[in-house]
């Protein structure tokens, strides 16, 4: 059923709240236009929240709810999803702060799975702050792989710019243990079913940038592009996926070569991000690819340094609610579009 933009409902988890993610939140939804695009569902507390909005002189009007059947579209509903409070203090990682971070994604996971929210946008949390005997994750991408179906993927998209990562939350000391032709082939395929899928490019060409300095040089400086990356890359290429590389990533951005292609995938962390963040930092919304649900967060985390002093710019969160908007209307098109293809009447004679 294909829903009205203001029926689609936006869970949101509100991050660590030592941080910027209320602020950003809040400041995102002040505009009455955002409430024509979606009905957003915050898991948190309307009475915390509605504190923190006189501090940050928001204009926000919030609406208290206890059971997410109580949802009204057109309305910043908040679900109550805990009544005691606690102490905030900006700018400072706390571990009570952090396990009601957690309380909030993990309820607001719960309710992507389960379709009573049909996209989830997460404000930043703290890495440190939210481990715990029942949270052993380094950050969300990896918690929703366990709890949803599919293969996550970080992609970091600024309009024509995504850029995938083969390892992501791995030491840079163990990202070539991690590199195997089953991962690589496994990623780009991934990569590929989500610009045809999410971003309706019909036939995408993707880039893989090389593990080692310019490639290795023919082994000179690591093995891994010639023995894994690029092998692996002539397989799939031969097999009709429009992939190419591996590319020295020095020089990749620097001459724009990534304008040529749709989406680039880099073999670490920093490789990727370094580069998507000096190109849109502040713009960038960070995309859980690869699985059945939908999941968007801002390219930033919870800058505790300016937490709390009213500075915090929201257009990355803002432009996280926007593509998870948009890549839910494209997965509804392109389901009517492959479950009911054309049929073509046989000729009679």
């Amino acid at each position: 059923m294909v829903k009205k933009a203001e029926n689609i409902l936006v869970g949101i988890s509100i991050g660590d709240l030592n941080g910027i993610g209320s602020e950003v939140v809040l400041k995102t939804f002040e505009d009455s236009r955002m409430l024509e695009l979606c009905t957003p569902v915050i898991f948190a507390n309307v009475k915390m929240l509605s504190f923190l909005k006189k501090s940050f002189e928001s204009t926000a009007t919030l609406h208290g709810i206890d059971k997410l059947d109580q949802i009204i579209p057109g309305k910043i509903n908040v679900f109550n999803l805990w009544k005691e409070s606690f102490n905030l203090e900006y700018g400072v990682a706390n571990d009570i702060v952090g396990s009601y971070a957690v309380k909030s994604f993990v309820a607001a996971t719960k309710a992507l799975k389960e379709g009573q929210i049909d996209v989830l946008v997460t404000a930043p949390i703290n890495k440190y702050n939210i481990q715990s005997e029942d949270f052993k994750f380094p950050g969300h991408t990896d918690y929703l792989n366990q709890e949803l179906e599919g293969d996550a993927l970080m992609l970091m998209v600024n309009n024509s710019l995504r850029i995938g990562l083969l390892t992501d939350h791995v030491p840079v000391t163990e990202v070539s243990k991690h590199l195997t032709e089953k991962l690589i082939k496994q990623k780009i395929e991934t990569v590929k079913k989500t610009l045809i899928q999410d971003f309706k490019i019909v036939k995408p060409k993707i880039a893989v940038l090389g593990l080692n300095p310019h490639c290795g040089d023919n082994g000179v400086i690591g093995k891994e592009d010639d023995e894994i990356i690029r092998p692996t890359i002539k397989k799939m290429f031969d097999s009709g996926t429009f992939v190419f590389g591996p590319y020295a990533a020095d020089s990749f951005f620097g001459n724009k070569s990534h304008e040529k292609f749709d989406a680039v995938i880099a073999c670490y962390h920093d490789q990727g991000l370094i580069p998507f963040k000096t190109l849109s930092f502040g713009n960038g919304v960070n995309y859980t690819a690869g699985l059945n649900k939908i999941r968007t967060s801002p390219d930033h985390g919870t800058a505790f340094e300016i937490a709390g002093k009213n500075q915090a710019d929201f257009n990355s969160f803002r432009e996280a609610v926007y593509l998870a908007i948009d890549v839910y209307n494209s997965r509804i098109e392109y389901k009517q579009i492959t479950e009911k293809p054309l049929k073509t009447k046989e000729k009679q004679f």
